[in-house]
């Protein structure tokens, strides 16, 4: 569906390029309510530059934080400070996962550049019981109210970029060092999937081109 045209969406370009902010650290104050004040362990899969590992470890005793890219977990582990119980491990989120149980996982703006169904058993036969798994996730825009909420989140997106850098135009563009695709998969899709995967699983459409679902180990 078009929704607008090409010379506006230039322009939107240019002003989310002067007014950059981080769609994924937006929803991390929204993670951590979802899960306990404590835990013992904590994974975060594709795990970027570290931030929400880093916030996980003012909650879980011993944090793991895995992603595939060792130039970004480089930064990631040199932008931690030494005593922060976080490790960073460069590893295939299917594969290689370092061996549960754990209390939290977390998964943001990763689970699509995985095959779906297997990322969630992978994530439920590692999560203890009792344990709570938080995915922030990307999907392809299908239904009208997909489209309804990208047409609400694009004038959103621009004022949410002008409020946080405080009206003032970034000095240097932003540019992304882990590889990134586009979502293939629909709302509609990952619903069903998750349901088949994780019994009693909470999903919601979200704004800025989100969606999140929450499961608890029985």
């Amino acid at each position: 569906m078009k929704i607008l045209s090409p010379r506006v969406l230039r322009a939107l370009e240019r002003f989310n390029a002067a007014y950059p902010w981080d769609h994924n650290a937006h929803y991390h104050r929204w993670i951590l309510r979802q899960l306990p004040r404590h835990s013992d362990r904590a994974l975060d899969v594709g795990s970027g530059s570290g931030d929400l590992a880093r916030l996980l470890a003012g909650r879980a005793d011993t944090v793991q934080a895995v992603d595939s890219d060792p130039v970004i977990t480089a930064q990631a582990q040199k932008l931690t400070p030494s005593g922060l119980p976080v490790t960073f491990t460069v590893a295939d989120a299917i594969a290689e996962l370092p061996s549960g149980p754990y209390d939290v996982i977390t998964c943001v703006a990763t689970i699509h550049h995985l095959p779906f169904t297997q990322a969630l058993t992978r994530f439920r036969r590692h999560l203890a019981p009792g344990g709570t798994l938080v995915i922030v996730g990307l999907s392809r825009a299908q239904t009208p109210v997909d489209h309804l909420l990208g047409v609400v989140a694009i004038p959103a997106n621009a004022a949410t970029g002008w409020l946080k850098n405080k009206g003032r135009p970034s000095p240097r563009p932003v540019s992304m060092t882990a590889p990134t695709r586009s979502a293939d998969m629909a709302f509609g899709d990952i619903v069903r999937e998750a349901r088949d995967v994780l019994p009693g699983v909470r999903l919601r459409r979200r704004l800025f081109w989100r969606y999140t679902l929450v499961w608890n180990q029985p």
